[in-house]
């Protein structure tokens, strides 16, 4: 009797641990990936796909998740704030645990931070930030500083009419309205050309960060202004656009029209080794492996840096010729 009674209890024990490990595979392990597996989830909010640079920067993040052994939820914003916000609550209720997301826009991210905040769930911005004045809602930033790309756009320009008293007639492509690169390079450029009154922006208009739409806003400017000296886009898809509404016109890309652009996409760099654009400030999109770094250690608990630049360079058309060989992007 008391054999049976102990084999019964120990069988009765046996079940309990296993129902434990079952139940807490889903409680403790909620913020992880596979039922209890010590491998990260990380939900992961794109922009979308609007440009060459943006294609680069999900295969960074892709492969990058891929190699360190993180399982990667990705969601693709088609560039709205509503998608990247259902996606973000999304990823709360699917428990992942680390939230990473380009944003769309600048401003309208309190709430859902708020809500991620209180799920315990730590958030990584990459490329673009937010405007919030509450800094413990997100770890960390890692991007570029677009600031100081707008500024070596200018400086190139301010160089390349040095000693030049004519007026300088510029139209400028800005990206998405209300994102942080487009106010960022708008302000870098337009500071270090205010310094000159030769330098005239006469015409300024999104283009939405997709060649298409440069493409048609450009068309729009030759249309409304017969001299222009001078394009700076706030990236290459949109310059590249630009090139084709100039050649459309009859006229001469980086001759007729000087074109400067930010980011260093394959497209854009043949471009300016062409002779096509004259100059580009070059923008990273290979963020994955940083990102994927920042994760392990915001999941921790370990102390990051609030601010992660990107290494970045700028180019001119011999460096470009040079540079292209072993472009990966």
């Amino acid at each position: 009797m008391f054999r049976r009674g102990l084999a019964a209890a120990l069988a009765a024990g046996v079940l309990v641990s296993m129902l434990a490990a079952c139940g807490g595979g889903q409680d403790s392990g909620a913020n992880q990936s596979g039922g209890g597996s010590d491998q990260l989830t990380l939900g992961f909010s794109q922009v979308g796909a609007e440009s060459g640079w943006r294609t680069a920067n999900t295969k960074s993040v892709q492969e990058a998740a891929q190699e360190a052994g993180i399982d990667l939820k990705f969601s693709d914003a088609q560039q709205k704030q509503e998608n990247q916000i259902k996606a973000i609550r999304s990823f709360i209720q699917q428990k992942v645990d680390a939230i990473a997301f380009s944003p769309v826009v600048e401003s309208g991210w309190d709430t859902v931070l708020k809500e991620v905040k209180d799920a315990g769930i730590p958030v990584i911005l990459t490329d673009r930030a937010v405007d919030s004045t509450d800094t413990s809602l997100y770890k960390t930033f890692i991007g570029s500083d677009f600031v100081v790309e707008g500024t070596k756009a200018g400086e190139w320009l301010v160089k390349e009419y040095e000693g030049k008293l004519d007026p300088v007639n510029i139209v400028e492509l800005q990206g998405t309205t209300g994102s942080a690169p487009a106010n960022d390079r708008k302000k870098g450029f337009g500071d270090v050309i205010a310094a000159d009154p030769k330098f005239k922006i006469i015409a300024s208009q999104t283009g939405d960060f997709t060649r298409a739409k440069g493409k048609e806003v450009m068309e729009a400017f030759l249309k409304a202004n017969k001299d222009i000296d001078v394009l700076f886009a706030h990236n290459d898809d949109m310059g590249l656009g630009a090139i084709e509404a100039i050649e459309g016109a009859g006229l001469k890309p980086g001759t007729d029209i000087k074109i400067i652009t930010i980011d260093g996409v394959k497209d854009g760099m043949q471009a300016l080794a062409d002779g096509k654009i004259s100059f580009i400030a070059e923008c990273s999109p290979l963020l994955g492996p940083q990102l994927m770094d920042l994760v392990k250690k915001a999941v921790k608990g370990e102390q990051i840096p609030t601010r992660v630049l990107t290494e970045e360079t700028t180019f001119t058309q011999e460096q470009a010729k040079a540079a292209l060989p072993g472009r990966k992007y």
